[in-house]
């Protein structure tokens, strides 16, 4: 019979210390700390199959899993010596998640679970406590209700507050007993109220009540779009955790914290913290209370003054000092750890790897293979590539002035400008449609996904550094600044204030969420300087890749911000960018309006100039490196007119009258030009565009390599070539004008004529497109956009829908569909190396910069990759993960 309850704790260890595909993550962690003989509170995991039997079943669970959670439910009894559902010395329990990977806040939650109008008295006389009791049991049905009953979870905030405004109280810890027998009593007529039932005393309805409330959590509207934005597939599930209740809130010498074993923002090899004493956890991560910091240090340099847990709690934060060290060697990596402490005794609740923003994750990696802790392939591994964005762009510039209104804490690094809005799905909505926002809100919470990820930062009044807009802040690279305590935030007005001042809905404001800083207006920003951790994490992976890594640009800047990326060439350059320059458009109308090659010849004639300038400009840039340089490729009627204006204006500089322009561009029109009247096919009718283009190429390459000395390497695209003799016929015309060129200029140089894949035919016909092409770019976008049929302007209208539905795992215009367009370039790269083993392989699409496009290339064996500038970096680190991982593969 298949197994579906693993215990932990109290000795026991069912789990096998580690299995997270399983266990969940949270579940294998906790069986994991009790296997090394950690304080951990006896439980169980219900595994991650069940989830799934869950909902294929409709909703309800295996048949013979009733037992096994006994089974569970007596382990925890015997370690603990108290009973569920005993009204004299109850067992309380809570119900948690535990995906294989963490998804923090995304999924419920039910703590205190096992009390009830019984349970509670027993409670209060065997803790001695009965304001500890009564305050329990008020948590617990306002928890249930909230996510079992799904009732209105702001009819109980609302009676909370309402207690405390008739006591004269500004604190939960100021209520009294009776005040919170007086609430309970209150809360239970509100569930009748909202669920026409009385709120359930059955402990064991209690408990599969929450179990199921877990599993069904996992298809939250919030979990699935924190699934989608981090590639967690649907299919995987949660585990479900019930361990043992301790508890943080009996008194002074009780506490709840949450802990890194390293600063998750900087990297810094110091503990990083923030507890309460007298709460639960939910206190801390849900930013109801300010919390207190972990180290005397911390306190220091904040100027807090509450006493951190190293003055308050001395003993016991020497023991969370032992088990931070222990965790870190044992799982060999930062650990993100929720403890409390239970009159002065010490429980672990949770370890996981900590998430962590770009600059902390290279400093944590660098620092750990420096210490021997890993090697400097698993640092290489550990960064996430497209984590490092958050390095490659701008921050504020310190120079310049800033209007700064209040500071709270510098929960997520890095700076951003925008629009203040007060809800997430108007920060979505403005988003959309091209603004910059900042999310503002008092706290969020996991029903705020969709706007955090659309913001381009995160401003909270409450929270502390381990908040929930910190941790999801932290994870999404969006800077964030949290418990900015003086903003008094009205989001029904859509203002917030601070003193006299207020910003409405719509104003320009700054966060630094370095500083802690919030500013009015746009600050300036500086571009980045790549050094120390980064610098070298990129030589270590340099030396394990297999692919190269080129850049796609087209102007000097471009060339030189990727080549200070590590760029090792130029992999896709479009020359028709240059054609748009206001200075050549005139000519190039001029040569689409002649109606004879003698006057095509006499326009070009005045570009050629021009496009040797710029060859020259970026072969100085780019010398002695290879630069692939992609001849005109979009249809013709994208230069043209398009306003009345603008037809007058053409038409004079032309001297045309205004009807021939107009009768020339309705000539030009058409229907669907990315299947048109363009790349080759303007080659094969105008070829004396082509010869123009190829001429400009050489003479500026054979200029650079006399005035330098280091020739760059040419190799000239043929775009949206379908068949061989199209390439043929435009090899020829190149290679007339290099031989011309080179005549001229006495002196030859290397360089290569081939052509970008991207339509299927040209896929499958590699075999004899290959003896006339010396290398194959294989154009990934246009390759998507013909081989699924789909336009990549009009898909973003349905893809979301087509990702969420599965049709689709990922945006195939994000990362490769590697089943259908993946297989064409597989079948492409083989024929292309049957006929000419040495031809040069590579992409030049987006997908050059997407981490999981990197690893198919690198398991079809490319010889490259190309990416805008500021994506080299990610590309290098994706090429040496994927290196290491097919030699993983290899070895097995």
């Amino acid at each position: 019979m298949t197994r579906y309850v693993y215990r932990f704790g109290g000795g026991v260890s069912d789990g096998g210390q580690g299995d997270k595909n399983l266990l969940g993550g949270k579940g294998a962690n906790l069986d994991g700390m009790a296997g090394i003989g950690l304080p951990v509170p006896p439980g169980f995991t219900i595994s991650t199959p069940v989830c799934a039997l869950y909902y294929e079943q409709g909703e309800s669970f295996p048949d013979s899993l009733k037992a096994e959670v006994a089974t569970g439910i007596a382990h925890i009894e015997s370690v603990t010596d108290k009973k569920f559902g005993d009204a004299a010395d109850p067992l309380l329990v809570s119900v948690r998640s535990g995906a294989r990977v963490s998804m923090p806040g995304m999924m419920d939650t039910v703590l205190n679970l096992g009390l009830n109008d019984d349970t509670v008295v027993g409670l209060a006389t065997v803790s001695g406590d009965e304001r500890f009791a009564w305050d329990s049991y008020r948590r617990f049905i306002q928890m249930y209700s909230d996510v079992v009953l799904e009732l209105d979870h702001g009819r109980f905030e609302e009676a909370l507050e309402i207690a405390k405004e008739d006591k004269g109280y500004n604190l939960d810890t100021e209520l009294t007993a009776a005040d919170w027998h007086a609430l309970v009593a209150e809360y239970k007529a509100i569930v009748v109220e909202l669920w026409g039932k009385p709120f359930p005393q059955d402990v064991h309805d209690q408990l599969w009540g929450a179990v199921g409330a877990v599993f069904g959590s996992w298809q939250s509207e919030r979990a699935k779009v924190y699934r989608r934005l981090n590639d967690i597939p649907g299919d995987w599930g949660t585990a479900v955790n019930v361990q043992a209740m301790v508890f943080g809130n009996m008194g002074d010498t009780s506490a709840t914290g949450v802990a890194f074993t390293r600063d998750p923002a900087t990297g810094e090899n110091a503990y990083y913290g923030e507890f309460l004493i007298n709460a639960q956890g939910e206190d801390v991560v849900a930013g109801i209370r300010t919390p207190q910091y972990l180290t005397l240090a911390a306190r220091e340099r904040a100027g807090a003054k509450p006493a951190s847990m190293e003055e308050a709690m001395p003993e016991v934060y020497g023991q969370l000092a032992d088990v931070f060290d222990l965790l870190e060697r044992h799982y060999r990596d930062m650990q993100d750890i929720e403890f409390t402490v239970e009159r002065g005794k010490l429980w672990m609740l949770q370890t996981r790897s900590g998430k962590r923003t770009a600059k902390a994750a290279l400093k944590i990696a660098v620092d750990m293979a420096s210490e021997g802790l890993i090697t400097q392939e698993e640092a290489i591994a550990r960064v996430d590539p497209s984590a490092l964005d958050q390095l490659l762009h701008p921050t504020l510039d310190p120079n310049a002035p800033r209007d700064v209104l209040t500071k709270g804490l510098p929960a997520s690094p890095g700076a951003a400008s925008g629009y203040a809005v007060f809800d997430s799905d108007t920060a979505e909505k403005r988003a959309n449609n091209g603004d910059s926002v900042i999310l503002v809100r008092v706290e969020t919470s996991p029903e705020d996904i969709h706007g955090m990820h659309a913001a381009r930062g995160i401003l909270t009044a409450r929270g502390g550094m381990t908040s929930h807009a910190a941790v999801v802040a932290r994870g999404m690279g969006r800077p964030c600044v949290s418990g900015a305590g003086t903003l008094s935030i009205n989001a029904k007005e859509g203002v917030m204030r601070v003193g006299q001042r207020e910003v409405k809905e719509g104003d320009l404001i700054t966060i630094d969420g370095s500083t802690g800083e919030v500013m009015i207006g746009e600050v300036p920003t500086i571009q980045p300087e790549l050094a120390g951790d980064f610098g070298t994490l990129m030589v270590w992976a340099d030396k394990v890749r297999r692919l190269k890594v080129r850049t796609n640009a087209e102007t000097p800047l471009d060339c030189r911000t990727a080549r200070e990326f590590g760029a090792e060439g130029i992999g896709l350059c479009r020359t028709e960018h240059m054609f748009f320059d206001a200075a050549r458009i005139t000519a190039v109308r001029q040569m689409i309006l002649a109606d004879s090659e003698a006057g095509r010849r006499a326009a070009l004639d005045k570009l050629l100039p021009e496009q040797r300038k710029d060859f020259t400009e970026i072969f100085e840039v780019m010398a002695g490196l290879p630069c692939t340089i992609r001849l005109l490729d979009p249809p013709l009627h994208e230069f043209l007119p398009h306003e009345e204006a603008e037809f007058e204006e053409v038409a004079k500089a032309a001297d045309l009258d205004v009807e021939t322009l107009r009768r020339r561009a309705a000539e030009l029109h058409e229907f669907n030009p990315m299947l048109g009247h363009r790349g080759c096919r303007l080659g094969v009718t105008y070829p004396e565009i082509y010869e123009m283009q190829a001429r400009a190429i050489f003479e500026a390459a054979c200029d650079v390599a006399e005035k330098s000395g280091a020739a760059p390497v040419p190799e000239v695209m043929i775009p949206l070539v379908a068949t061989k003799r199209e390439l043929e016929l435009m090899k020829a015309v190149v290679d007339k004008a290099a031989q011309a060129v080179f005549a001229e200029k006495g002196r030859t140089i290397e360089y290569l004529v081939g052509t970008m894949i991207e339509l299927p035919r040209a896929a499958l016909r590699a075999g004899e497109i290959a003896e006339a092409g010396a290398f194959f770019s294989f154009g990934t976008n246009d390759l998507t956009q013909t081989t699924l049929g789909v336009s990549r302007d009009d898909a973003g209208r349905f893809l979301t829908t087509y990702v969420e539905k599965g049709i689709y795992a990922r945006d195939p215009f994000v990362s490769i569909d590697v089943e259908g367009v993946g297989e064409l370039i597989q079948i492409a790269a083989e024929r292309g190396r049957a006929t000419r083993p040495d031809i040069k392989l590579g992409i030049c699409g987006e997908h050059g910069g997407d981490p999981a496009s990197i690893a198919f290339c690198e398991s079809i064996g490319l010889d490259y990759v190309s990416a805008s500038p500021y994506r080299v970096p990610i590309a290098r680190l994706a090429a040496a993960q994927a290196a290491l991982a097919a030699s993983a593969l290899k070895a097995k």
